[in-house]
Parts: structure tokens; sequence; C-alpha cells
């Protein structure tokens, strides 16, 4: 779907995607240089997202940051036998069915000083407009790469994605217990597919059954991997330098011959860390680790305390808002219907922008300008919620509304501010959706409605004939739409083929506009804002709508603001 990023990245292809992207994404980081320091409580703040390909073990390391932080004693499996711990962030029944995440959730905890706000991501392609827009509320990015596997099509395309927005971005390389390439190679693949410079923060002792673990380049420690027990933290051996007669008592000869010629190859040919780099989003610090077996997590968490950005300064309009300002501002992220099946609730999660947050404070609704009082704001811990007594800029809650938040939308205390760069792009898949029972058309039409204002899909109401037509990005949102909505509705539901491929949305005078829906009534639908949109069969559709109709534009994105 992000079809702008699929190419192999040559630099032309690269100036042409920018271009492309920048067309709709403000760049995030124009940062005053003379601005003051940030308030203590703000600048201990870590917001980041981890991104990469489907089963590089993403939602495994959400599970050990969790379990380091303390918020969760035992961490669960994705797959686990039977009963055992299931993973906390996935919490929907399909993910935790089929051992995948679909939707973000976003954690938080503390860390040493740090509280670190967490967003996982799907890593599915089918979800990556969700995944896109999670990417619009974080400042930096840890993207995982499976040690088997490199750098694989969906990490780049994230990875594209986060260069857009200039967001910092630390590498986790995950999975070296199991057979895995030559260092060098991973570490190369990165610099080449993806054009930024690589430093390795820890390197690896032995692959796969020979992984005993990773000496710290940063701090000069040894640390070893216990394999009995993956819960257990592991053991850390303060040494002087690589020529330390005591790594001779951990590590068998040929290894620590290795280690010695490969690491002084490393500090030769590689860049040495630079946290202006890193924060700039020119530079990848690299930690090598195995998040199953716990190992190599805790490296990261010091590194994304130490290397990781502050919050940062968010794009609007007519100005950018500062972390520091004392006045509250947020925006609306992503909406979750029922995450609680038991009540019909549906959460706006809210990345906040600026200010010191009150539970009860009254906010100011920009888009429809009326005050809202926000008296139970929840902190997450995947699908766990505790009241938010308090909150800062940098932080991420939830906020229980029957539907009057929606994405893209921006609270303030009093000021008409909106937040730019959240975009909604234009579905790839259409089919048409009937109730199972026909006396249940009107259920139906309020559950679509839900799932279309979270984002998860677009319902478009043609404006000939009845029923509607269903936009998707990927195959697999049909299925977990179907299923959402018999499990949280009691509905079921089947979709059928439609005549139309995709959608797009139609800006331009209200005459012209006018004109062209009243020509071609049997292409026209809404969506669920009531914005007129043309459904097309051919490539051909497009074009002529683009020949006859020279003041009317068809887009392919609509910003997600009103």
């Amino acid at each position: 779907m992000l079809h702008v990023f699929c190419h192999p990245i040559k630099t032309n292809d690269r100036l042409i995607a920018r271009a492309r992207a920048l067309a709709y994404i403000t760049p995030m980081r124009d940062l005053p240089s003379n601005r003051p320091d940030l308030p203590a409580e703000i600048a201990r703040r870590r917001t980041f997202a981890i991104i990469s390909h489907p089963d590089a073990g993403k939602t495994t390391l959400t599970e050990k940051f969790l379990l380091y932080g303390g918020a969760i004693q035992m961490a669960g499996q994705v797959r686990a036998k039977g009963e055992a711990r299931r993973t906390r962030s996935d919490f929907m029944k399909m993910e935790q069915d089929r051992g995948i995440s679909v939707s973000a959730s976003a954690m938080s905890f503390d860390f040493k000083n740090f509280r670190f706000n967490l967003v996982d991501t799907p890593g599915h392609s089918d979800f990556s407009e969700d995944t896109y827009r999670t990417l619009t509320a974080v400042d930096a990015a840890v993207m995982v790469i499976d040690g088997a596997k490199g750098v694989e099509s969906q990490t780049q395309k994230l990875f594209e994605v986060c260069r857009l927005r200039d967001l910092p971005i630390l590498t986790f390389c995950n999975k070296m217990d199991r057979e895995s390439r030559d260092t060098f190679d991973i570490i190369d693949e990165i610099q080449e597919n993806l054009a930024i410079d690589v430093t390795p923060a820890s390197w690896p002792i032995g692959v796969g059954r020979d992984f005993l673990g990773c000496y710290d380049l940063l701090r000069d420690r040894l640390e070893l991997m216990d394999r009995a027990d993956r819960n257990k933290v592991a053991e850390s051996i303060a040494i002087e330098g690589l020529d330390d007669p005591k790594l001779a008592e951990h590590i068998p000869a040929a290894l620590l011959e290795q280690l010695r010629e490969e690491v002084e190859m490393a500090r030769e040919l590689l860049p040495s860390l630079d946290p202006q780099a890193v924060l700039e989003g020119h530079m990848t610090p690299i930690w090598f680790g195995s998040a199953i077996n716990s190992f190599g997590v805790q490296e990261l968490m010091n590194g994304i305390s130490a290397y990781g950005p502050e919050p940062q300064p968010q794009s609007a309009t007519p100005r950018q808002i500062l972390p520091e300002e004392t006045k509250v501002s947020g925006f609306v992220f992503k909406v979750q219907a029922n995450m609680d099946p038991k009540h019909r609730d549906r959460v706006a999660f809210v990345r906040l922008a600026s200010g010191h947050f009150h539970r009860g404070m009254k906010l100011n609704h920009v888009r429809s300008k009326k005050p809202m009082s926000i008296t139970n704001p929840v902190l997450f811990l995947a699908a766990d919620r505790e009241l938010a007594e308090e909150a800062w800029a940098g932080d991420i809650i939830g906020i229980p509304n029957h539907g009057q938040l929606r994405i893209g939308d921006t609270l303030t205390e009093g000021e008409a501010l909106k937040v730019t760069g959240i975009p909604s792009f234009a579905p790839e898949l259409l089919q048409t959706v009937r109730a199972g029972d026909p006396l249940k058309a009107k259920h139906l039409e309020k559950a679509l409605m839900q799932f279309a204002e979270e984002g998860a899909a677009k319902v478009f109401k043609p404006m000939i004939g009845s029923g509607f037509i269903v936009g998707v990005v990927g195959a697999l949102q049909f299925e977990v739409l179907g299923s959402r909505i018999e499990l949280e509705y009691g509905l079921p539901v089947r979709f059928e083929a439609s005549q139309f491929t995709s959608a797009r949305w139609v800006h331009g005078d209200k005459a012209a506009v006018e004109k062209l829906v009243d020509a071609n009534k049997q292409h026209m639908a809404q969506d669920n804002d009531g914005d007129v949109v043309y459904l097309t069969r051919l490539q051909w559709d497009i074009d002529r709508i683009a020949r006859d109709y020279p003041d009317v534009t068809l887009s392919a994105t609509k910003e997600m603001m009103v």
C-alpha cells in the first residue's frame, strides 16, 4: 500500500519517494536551537515505536521490556502452549489465536530514572496504515531485525516512513541464539539497503548453538546469556578491554580469538557512535541479542535511555507546538473500539504534545469547538488500564468516549491548533458487505461506522443502491473485520466481490464537484465523514475524470483532519 516505498532503494527513487511523501508529511524536526531545557519530568520521557517485518520478534521484545521495567513478573510467549501465559500486548482474540499483532497497542512503564512510552505496531503489511499513523505519535523507533533474514521488505517500507519523519532509529538484531548470518553481512545489508550509518553497540560471541552472549563495546563489559531461565536477567562481567585475562575464563579460546579479530576490524571499519548523528536520524546503533531468552534487551533499554530523544516539537497549524509549553495540547492518533467486550467502549489514544495534564481537566475539542471534560483518562499496560491522575508531554493516554473523538483530532486548552501530518490512504481492495440476517442491516451500519472511525477500514455508502462497500489495504483486514463484527456485535456478515477496485477522494469547487456527481451517479459514494468519493474500476476511469473535469482533483490520500 505504501507503494511509494517498495522499490529497491536507488538514490533517484529515494528522492522521488521523498518528494511524493513530503507533499503531505511535514518534517518533525525543524528545531530552533536556542530552546530552553525541558522540565525534568518531560525530559525523562522516551516515547518510541517498535517496527519490523512480521515474526522478527517485535511482540516478544515488547514483553521483555515490560519484564525489565517491572511491569510484569513473567513474560508470556506469543505462541504459548495450552493455557501458558499469553503475551500482554496482543489483546484481541484474533491476535491471541494467530500469534500475530493486528492493532497497535500502547504501554507505559518506568525503567531506572526514565519513563518509557512504548507502542507495539503490527508488522503485517495488511495493517501498515495503523503503523503509519502510529509513527506520527512517537519520537523514535526501535527496528527489530531477524539475525537469519536480515532486512526484509516490510522493514524497508517502515524504515522509509521513519526517514521521512527524520525519526532517530535504534536497531536490535534478534534471534542470535538461532543459526544467523555473519555479523558483518548483517551490518553491511542495513547500510546498503537503508542507506544509514551503522555502529555496533555490542558484538555477538558465537552464533546459533554456540552463542554465548555479547561483548558490550560501549562499556567494555562481557554479557553472558543464561539459556536455562528465560526470564532471568543475564549476568554482566566488568572487564578491562579485550586483552583482559578474565575473558579466557568465560569464553572458549577459538571464539575468543574470533571475537578479538572481529571487534578490531569493526572498530577500524565502522564509524564510532555519534549521539548527535543518531538524534538526526543519520546513524543507528545496533545491539545483538535474543529477546525470547531475555538477552541483550537491558542493553537496548539503556541505549534508548542514553541516546533516544526526549519529547520533540509537534508540527501543527498555525504554529508548531513545543513540549515545554505550560498549556496542555494533544492529538488522537488511534481509536480502538471494544477493547473490553463487556462494555461497548471506545478509547481514543492521545499523544500529549505539551504541558502537564491533570485528571478532570477541561480541554477544547478543536474540530467541534466544544469543551470536553476528561474525567477518566487511562494509562495502558496493554489491555490492563489504570486511571491516569496526571500525564506529561510525551505520554500516551487513553480517553474513553462515545464517538466524539476521531483520528486526527486535536485537544488544547483553548487555542485553535490543528496537528498536521496524519494521513488516511485510499484502499486497494473493495468488497460489498451484507448482514447474514437482513433484519439486522441497521446494526451492521452501526458496527461499520464504529470500525471506520477507528481507522480499521474505509466504509463507503454508494449514492445508488443499498448496502455498504468496505475498503481495506490488505486482504487479511477483511477476515479481521468479519471476525470482530461477529464477536463484538453478534452479527454474522459476508463479504462479496464488488465491481470497483479503488476509491479516490474528490476535491474541488462546489459547482464542479456537483457537476461530476450528477453525471457519474453510479460511481459516487460518501465516506463515513460525509466526504464525496469516486469509486473506480480501472485506471481509465481516473484518466477520464482528469480529462473531462479539469477543475476537480482525485486524491489517493486525505489528511485525518476536519
